[in-house]
């Protein structure tokens, strides 16, 4: 049942958060922080009872399963499951969810139990689509996130919410839509060749499609992925999405909603349709690095903070896309531990720009500057997270990247090189950033107050983080191997007999 209460905790959190809204502000906000903090619990417990025991799940796919039977006659069933990759995600998730609600304590001071409600149900869609492997159950929680978000956003974002929300609902909506298409054709191509119609993504892999019919599948399901990931030229919703989000939003957007679609490459994509996704595989890493470049190009001639911060996402999880498709072992495990570096970093500046925006009203670079020695705290931290973004060596984004790289040097080298330039673009912005801000001449006599305790503890939290993973990143390393070790073996199982049924028809 541990599965199950990882998903039914955030969701009565946020229904007893949004009846308790009539007696004040301050019960939602615990009520959210102690949901939460029971899920993060439950998560390092498990994390701790698994690693204990690691060497055992070298063959055994799941950690933990729970499976009830949903909708029999259509072949839906409860199925939830667990292996070091999603125990890894859901952690991040919770860790984040519970920085998201003390971020928001003092931003969000009207219809807060609501707006409580609305993010507990945003986390529990996200552990949702990290542990379904039921694919119908698993587009239920990939839906589940969006109308949540979309209130975030239309509801307490800034001044042009309501078309930043729109068109994030009818990006990932549309994609959505492409992607429930794919699965309900994988789910009757596989019923008419074997007589078992079934959404259950054990008995889906291997299944045996045309190559043409696979393609489109395939690219069904990485367009989805693709706008939420996002990688270019699907990318366009997140940067209105991101500037005009609340910081909580911002935060859950960075971190986490966009690591759903690096997720569903992993796990999905290219396990169930290996010679497809291995034949765009070459268009894929091309638009992996046109993402990193892309993106850093654009956050540099940004104005905007949090515009800028959202383009570095852009460019960041083009890494990631590139380390999924070179698919080898070190190219993947780079790309998990992206993943979770760019989560944190990338959170931590949306928190400091949405400080900023609520000290002195703006997101204007231009009209900043100078700050440090009025905010000497809120700059050395800023410095910090502009490091871990640049890819400084000793912090987390340095080690994913650096093995997202050499995973790519095997497979690629020129698109390896073009990646690399994409670091040092990396740290031409974020030296911007640092610059604009708090650095020359104040702009503007800005009289703010520097980080108080309560957000320098949030922003020690991931800097703790962020130097554990980069000075000892094996602990993530090792929950995550045996996953990927599993779904490597697998895809090349499905390559062989499929090489091995060419073979025989010549």
């Amino acid at each position: 049942m541990t599965l199950l209460w990882l998903l039914i905790i955030p969701i009565i959190g946020g229904m007893l958060a949004w009846m308790s809204g009539k007696t004040g502000t301050q019960v939602p906000r615990w009520i959210s922080v102690i949901a939460l903090t029971v899920v993060f619990g439950l998560t390092l417990q498990i994390w701790y009872q698994y690693y204990s025991k690691i060497d055992l799940f070298t063959e055994q796919a799941w950690l933990i399963e729970f499976e009830r039977a949903w909708i029999p006659q259509l072949g839906i069933s409860f199925y939830l499951a667990l292996d070091g990759l999603s125990l890894l995600l859901i952690a991040l998730t919770a860790f984040l969810g519970i920085i998201s609600v003390v971020v928001s304590w003092k931003e969000i001071r009207h219809r807060v139990g609501f707006f409580h409600f609305n993010l507990l149900w945003i986390l529990a869609g996200i552990i949702g689509v990290f542990i379904a492997l039921d694919l119908f159950l698993f587009f239920f929680f990939w839906e589940m996130m969006l109308i949540p978000m979309y209130f975030l956003i239309i509801i307490w974002g800034h001044e042009d919410k309501r078309y930043a929300a729109i068109k994030f609902f009818i990006f990932t909506q549309a994609s959505g839509l492409m992607m429930l298409v794919a699965i309900l054709a994988l789910y009757f191509v596989h019923g008419n060749a074997t007589g078992v119609f079934t959404f259950n993504y054990n008995t889906l892999l291997g299944t045996e499609i045309s190559a043409s019919v696979a393609m489109w599948l395939m690219l069904g399901f990485f367009v989805a992925f693709g706008v939420k990931l996002p990688a270019v030229p699907v990318h366009t919703w997140l940067p209105d999405a991101h500037t005009q989000a609340p910081t909580a939003g911002s935060v859950v957007l960075a971190g986490l909603l966009l690591k759903t679609g690096a997720y569903g490459f992993i796990r999905f994509v290219i396990p169930l349709f290996p010679e497809a996704a291995m034949q765009f595989g070459f268009i894929a890493m091309i638009l992996g690095v046109v993402s990193i470049l892309y993106g850093a190009k654009l956050a540099f001639a940004q104005t905007d903070f949090k515009r800028l911060v959202a383009y570095t996402s852009v460019s960041h999880m083009g890494f990631v896309l590139l380390g999924v498709f070179a698919w080898n072992e070190l190219a993947l495990q780079g790309a998990i531990v992206v993943i979770i570096a760019h989560g944190l970093s990338t959170g931590a500046l949306f928190i400091l720009a949405g400080g900023i925006q609520e000290r002195i009203h703006t997101r204007d670079l231009d009209r900043m500057g100078g700050l440090w020695t009025t905010v000497p705290r809120m700059a050395s931290v800023a410095l910090f997270f502009a490091m871990a973004s640049l890819g400084l060596p000793g912090l987390g984004n340095f080690i994913g990247e650096f093995l997202v790289l050499i995973g790519m040097f095997r497979e690629n080298i020129p698109l390896t090189v073009f990646a690399a330039i994409g670091i040092v673009a990396a740290t031409v912005y974020s030296v911007w950033i640092i610059q604009r801000i708090f650095h020359g001449e104040p702009r503007e006599k800005w009289q703010m107050r520097d980080l108080n305790l309560r957000e320098m503890v949030v922003m020690a939290a991931m800097m703790i983080v962020l130097l554990w993973i980069g000075l000892y990143p094996r602990p993530i390393l090792n929950t995550a191997k045996p996953a990927l070790d599993i779904i490597l073996r697998e895809v090349e199982e499905v390559q062989m007999v499929d090489t091995w049924d060419s073979d025989l028809e010549f």
